[in-house]
């Protein structure tokens, strides 16, 4: 019986070594010191004695003295050290922890002879196995303990439980060995003398420019971000309770005051939450300058629909927005109108982004700041809800995870927008006179 060591040729050979391992390993090699490591000793598990065994708290406190960090900080790099297979627990062996406690754990000492010999020879293994077995009858029982908890340490780690984390997983394979040295072609050297020449040719910014707007919106938006504001009234993946997400769904009746505010940061944010963009369409609706929105939204149809409606949805935009005489005409200037109309011979996704940019920089000039001026925008500022952070107690998170409601999937809501969209075109669209008439003789 043999297994096959020859991999399937994807072109990819290498890869990179864990640069975090050789720390670990050095951290070990200390750990192993019989002056200044951690002190081991013969323990009794069940009715076998072990010997050079040590106890999870001697690990924890000689790494908190070693690297002077809290006692965390310590027990998460021990575990760190379980997962890896440098340390394997004697008892629970299916739990990848260090405890801060009495349970007991061991050095593995033959790691890398197990790594080496289940990966490239089998036959010999069997062959050695079978040996061992002879041999293990007449071995001493605590040293038959000690041999079956290594090996039974070594598959855990490379063969973890279901559910478990793996430590030994690494990321995508590389084409190129990254411990060798490579030597530089001529056109890459070209290559990278070109791209110096133009950095060094492109505009600068003052650091203290870049610093200055670098603080000023971290100072806009600190209050909304989760990791540095509470998530009110209360985070949905802590406590199961969905208040969070039912009051910042994509369309609601009254918004939340802090989903207003972030619509006045910039015209990007309005237009990307859908309840804003519906109440900008209200102001613009009033002020009888809806077709740059209009146009904006189409446009942004045709960029991110489906390939096989691109020349029908092109067509359409041309005679509604842009064709002289159209409905909804757009004032652009004549160079981007001639760009994009030469463009619509041949339309693809981005044929609108030139007149999309413009239309944008319009509003977001002109329109976007009379918005937060208007009464539109200060009534909807009164109207929106405050909510009260939730202080539940670990009983009725507990009961809030019992009653835990499935969620509306997303199809769902991709079905119930495209409705909306849908009436909302037929309401803007514009009215034929002779069809409603011949409508109304029919009804007579």
């Amino acid at each position: 019986m043999t297994i096959r060591t020859n991999r399937p040729d994807r072109l990819q050979h290498f890869r990179p070594r864990i640069h975090c391992l050789k720390k670990l390993e050095a951290i070990v090699v200390e750990m192993q010191d019989q002056k200044s490591g951690v002190k081991g000793s013969e323990q009794k598990l069940n009715v076998t004695s072990i010997p050079h065994v040590i106890a999870g708290k001697d690990v924890v406190a000689w790494l908190v003295n070693k690297m002077k960090s809290p006692v965390e900080e310590a027990q998460a790099f021990g575990t760190m050290l379980v997962a890896y297979g440098y340390i394997y627990p004697l008892q629970n062996h299916k739990k990848l922890v260090l405890c801060n406690d009495s349970n007991m754990y061991r050095f593995q000492a033959h790691y890398n002879h197990l790594h080496k010999w289940l990966n490239h020879k089998w036959d010999f293994i069997v062959m050695q196995a079978t040996e061992q077995y002879k041999a293990g009858k007449e071995r001493k029982k605590p040293d038959r303990v000690v041999f079956d908890c290594q090996e039974r340490a070594f598959w855990i780690v490379n063969r973890p439980p279901k559910r478990t984390f793996s430590a030994m997983d690494t990321g995508p394979e590389r084409l190129i060995d990254p411990n060798t040295e490579q030597v530089a072609s001529f056109d890459e050297l070209r290559r990278r003398h070109i791209f110096y020449q133009q950095a060094i040719m492109r505009s600068k910014v003052k650091s203290s420019v870049s610093l200055g707007a670098l603080v000023k919106y971290i100072t806009t938006y600190k209050n909304h971000d989760p990791f540095l504001a509470p998530c009110l009234p209360s985070n949905p993946w802590q406590t199961d309770n969905d208040s969070y997400w039912n009051l910042n769904m994509r369309r609601v009746d009254l918004p939340t005051k802090m989903r207003v505010e972030r619509w006045s940061f910039s015209l990007f944010e309005l237009l990307s939450d859908l309840r804003g963009r519906d109440d900008f369409k209200i102001f613009l609706k009033k002020e009888f300058s809806g077709e740059n929105l209009a146009f904006w939204e189409a446009a942004e149809e045709l960029k991110w629909g489906t390939a096989s409606s691109m020349s029908s949805k092109a067509e359409s935009i041309f005679k509604m927005f842009l064709a002289p005489g159209a409905p909804r005409w757009i004032n652009i200037d004549g160079r981007t109108m001639g760009l994009t109309v030469k463009g619509l011979d041949h339309p693809h996704r981005y044929v609108l982004e030139a007149a999309q940019t413009h239309v944008f920089l319009l509003m977001k000039k002109d329109t976007f700041f009379r918005y937060l001026k208007s009464p539109v925008y200060k009534d909807i500022q009164k109207k929106a809800l405050n909510p009260e952070p939730h202080n539940f107690s670990p009983a009725q998170v507990e009961q809030n995870a019992q009653n835990r409601a499935p969620g509306i999937h997303p199809i769902i809501l991709w079905k119930q927008e495209e409705e909306e969209k849908a009436k909302a075109a037929a309401a803007s669209a514009p009215v034929d006179v002779k069809t409603m008439m011949s409508k109304i003789d029919r009804k007579k």
